[in-house]
Formats: structure tokens, C-alpha cells, sequence
């Protein structure tokens, strides 16, 4: 999820107004005796003041125009996803929401075009049935989380003992954690599903992967500190039949390259005949020109868990 909250606050307020008829140019969106103040003068100062916000506002208007054109995202679809997120944020739904100016409408627009650039990266992608029947085998079904984390073995040490004396989970998370994005929600990392195990560092995998559901785990060693860790909850893992289609498309996506979908966004703008008009703007695709071979990416950084201090992100 983090991964997509890069350009949220700014992405999904920008599409909210893109497909709107905003009336002719000149319209007035302030007045006072000492003049009015229009859409155009809105638009001339704010492209002065923030140029690359505005670039990257055309970017996300252009695209959702323009894949809209080939690809559809259907209200069952888009449903499926809100849904989703909203499970990974538990409680902190609205304060999600907050933190990036949105309301629940803005927030759909945001996961649409996301979900749009989803379909034309791996619309020529292509995996077979045994390839899914493989995947699904080693599927998990998602998971809920909690977790305290503290800075050594003798602090860790400390809380389990307390644990063990029939302290509470979430008041010792709130008392003794470290890490900010989930202490004063009782170390609550929402439900964790198949994909998003992988970008924690691997010591927190690893334990995902074992760990029994109701049982707290020992304290686990990692970069970042000490772990206690709780598994409160477990969705059931449902029929291939019925999870067939949803896993091919999870499978797609984790096979597309980053650098591979970015030339194939490219391509649909190229396809598109996608011009600036506006000499400001004229920075808002100049990736899409002709560049020298780019030096091989280096190795990314080792994930870890999307509440950590300093997460590794595309998170979550």
C-alpha cells in the first residue's frame, strides 16, 4: 500500500477534477471590490509557484485519459481493491484519509489509475495454468499483525516476561515500542496478505511464515531492533477455482519489470499522440524522449516492515 502513497494527496485531488467541466477559462473563481480573480490567473500563479507539482498533475490527468481509452477498471474491481486497502488500514482508515487531505471519492480515483496502470503493465504478460496452479500452492492467505519492537534483547526479555504474567499486548506496545507507525495503534500492522510478507526484512518473513495463530512469538533479531510478534487473526484460504483468476493477475504483476512498465506507459502516450501545449509544462513527459542506455539498477534495498522508522518503499 505505501508504495502507492507516493503522490496520493496531490494525484487523486488533481483526478478528481479531470473528468469535470470546469466551464469556459475565464471563469471567476473569487471576487472582492478590488477584482476578481479567474481559473486562468488561478492556473498562470499556481504553474509560476509549483511548476513540478503541476507537471506531475498533468502526468496523472494525461494517463487516466489515456489508458482509459484501452483498459477498464470495473466497479467490482475498484470496489475489491478500496476494500482491501481499507482492511490494511484497520482503524487508521480515516486518519489515513486525513493525512492526505482526501475524502473516500478522491481516494478511488487514486486507486483506479493505479489500478489502470496495473492492466497495461501486464497486459502482455502471460502465464499459464500450471504456472497459477504453482502459485496458488504456495499462497497464504492474509494474516492479521501485531508486533512490539524495542532496541535490545534485554528490553524484549522484559516485555515477554511481562506478557507471560498476563500483560496486555496493546497496552506494552503503547508503553514499550519503538516504532511510531503502529505503537499507539497497540503494535497493529492491519492484515498482511500474500505479497506484502515479502517486504518485510526477511527475519520478520521468516517468522510470519511459522508462526501460529495466538501464539507470540519469541523476541526475533533484526536490523532495526527486537521483535515480539503476534498473529491474531487468519482469513481462510479459499478454492483454486474461485482464487484462479485473482492469483493469475498477482501473478502478472509480480512478474512485470519496473523498468518494463514504465516503456510500456511510454508507449501508450507515444500511441496516444500525447503534446504539451504549454511551453511550462513542457517537462511533464520528458522521460518519454529518447535516452542513452541507462547503467544496469542497483540491487534494491533490503525491504522491511511498513511501520518501521525509514521504511524501504514502494511499502505497502
Amino acid at each position: 500500500m505505501k508504495k502507492r502513497m507516493l503522490s496520493l494527496s496531490l494525484a487523486a485531488g488533481v483526478l478528481g477534477l479531470a473528468g469535470c467541466g470546469n466551464g469556459g477559462e475565464s471563469d471567476v473563481v473569487a471576487t472582492s471590490k478590488a477584482g476578481d480573480v479567474t481559473k486562468t490567473e488561478l492556473y498562470d500563479a499556481m504553474k509560476e509557484k509549483y511548476s513540478p507539482q503541476m507537471e506531475q498533475a498533468l502526468q496523472e490527468i494525461m494517463y487516466k485519459k489515456v489508458l482509459s481509452e484501452k483498459y477498464e477498471v470495473t466497479d467490482e474491481e475498484l470496489n475489491k481493491e478500496l476494500k482491501k486497502a481499507k482492511e490494511q488500514l484497520g482503524d487508521q482508515y480515516k486518519t489515513f484519509l486525513a493525512q492526505y487531505n482526501l475524502d473516500e471519492e478522491g481516494f478511488k480515483e487514486f486507486l483506479k489509475l493505479e489500478l489502470l496502470r496495473e492492466k497495461a503493465a501486464t497486459a502482455d504478460i502471460k502465464v499459464s495454468d500450471k504456472e497459477v496452479k504453482e502459485y496458488y500452492e504456495k499462497w497464504q492467505a492474509p494474516i492479521k499483525v501485531r508486533h512490539i519492537l524495542v532496541e535490545d534483547e534485554k528490553k524484549a526479555k522484559e516485555v515477554q516476561d511481562k506478557l507471560a504474567k498476563g500483560g496486555k499486548f496493546e497496552e506494552l506496545a503503547k508503553e514499550y515500542s519503538s516504532d511510531p507507525g503502529s505503537a499507539q495503534n497497540g503494535g497493529d500492522l492491519g492484515w498482511i496478505d500474500n505479497q506484502s510478507r515479502q517486504q518485510f526484512v526477511p527475519e520478520f518473513t521468516e517468522a510470519l511464515n511459522t508462526l501460529e495463530v495466538n501464539k507470540i512469538s519469541e523476541p526475533i533479531k533484526s536490523e532495526f531492533g527486537y521483535h515480539i510478534i503476534e498473529i491474531t487473526d487468519q482469513k481462510k484460504k479459499e478454492s483454486f477455482d474461485k482464487m484462479k483468476g485473482e492469483l493469475k493477475e498477482e501473478l502478472k504483476k509480480s512478474k512485470a519489470d519496473p523498468q518494463a512498465v514504465q516503456k510500456k506507459l511510454d508507449k501508450e502516450l507515444k500511441a496516444a499522440d500525447v503534446k504539451i501545449e504549454d511551453k511550462a509544462l513542457k517537462g511533464a513527459f520528458e522521460q518519454d524522449e529518447p535516452q542513452a542506455p541507462e547503467a544496469p539498477p542497483e540491487a534494491a534495498p533490503e525491504a522491511q516492515p511498513e511501520a518501521e522508522p525509514a521504511p524501504a518503499e514502494e511499502a505497502k
